[in-house]
């Protein structure tokens, strides 16, 4: 079975005691993960050290960074690399999350050089893609998610491309409140699914896990990890929430 990821992003929020009170909550909760299975923290930068702290001993638990820089090392103030994340341990890093695109106008070529810069240092990319609103309204979605794959993505070989997650945001239902239909969520993760295999193989296409990241809540979180090419979620709001995240996490196929 592929491997099935409940990831937590936490974005700008929580102090750090209230970081530290949400994760010991959660961990209280006890859950067992299978093999195939992950419990992925994606906190903010000042939190890693504390999130490792905490989810160390736990088995297939782990801390996420929310971004790093494309460039390797150097004069670029208030920025985060990919080398100081893996000299701290971390072993996953979300990239081109929409709001990263939005506000800080990442472009796919951009998050190609991340991508490959966390690769090359062994941390597993959770790489985003997903279509705003109008694109969706114009019914060109799959197309828009499907350039987003190439330029960032193409660039890798088959054995390199076997080390990232995708993670599928509808942006129309991050924060909104909307959750993409079943149909349409798993209509998308097997489009990007026949992309990869078109690519690369109908092996690796399956072999890579594909997250939904619109409105995942504790309440959808079972019907949507139940259909055949949803493969986790990454999460906003409800990550917040122990006793939701705790129910989202046993959701996992």
């Amino acid at each position: 079975m592929r491997q099935q990821i409940a990831a937590a992003n936490w974005k700008m929020n929580l102090t750090y005691q209230q970081g530290e009170e949400l994760l010991d909550t959660i961990l209280a909760e006890d859950i067992t993960l299978s093999t195939h299975q992950r419990a992925v923290f994606a906190v903010p930068f000042p939190y890693l050290t504390m999130a490792q702290l905490r989810l160390a001993g736990k088995k297939h638990y782990a801390a996420a960074a929310q971004n790093c820089s494309d460039k390797k090392s150097g004069a670029y103030t208030g920025e985060v690399s990919a080398e100081m994340l893996k000299s701290i341990h971390i072993q996953y890093c979300v990239l081109g999350h929409s709001e990263r695109r939005e506000y800080f106008s990442e472009q796919n070529d951009t998050l190609a050089h991340k991508t490959a810069i966390c690769l090359a240092n062994g941390i597993t990319p959770i790489f985003c893609c997903g279509e705003p609103l109008a694109i969706r309204e114009a019914g060109i979605q799959t197309g828009f998610v499907e350039t987003q794959l190439k330029e960032s993505l193409f660039q890798f070989s088959e054995e390199e491309i076997r080390k990232i997650v995708i993670a599928y945001e509808p942006i129309w239902a991050i924060g909104t409140g909307k959750t993409a239909s079943a149909h349409q969520a798993q209509e998308m993760h097997a489009h990007i699914r026949a992309t990869l295999a078109a690519k690369y193989s109908p092996a690796t296409a399956n072999h890579i896990p594909i997250l939904y990241g619109g409105s995942v809540k504790a309440g959808n979180a079972a019907e949507l990890f139940a259909l055949p090419d949803v493969d986790g979620g990454l999460v906003g709001g409800a990550s917040l929430v122990a006793a939701d995240f705790a129910q989202i996490i046993r959701a996992l196929k």
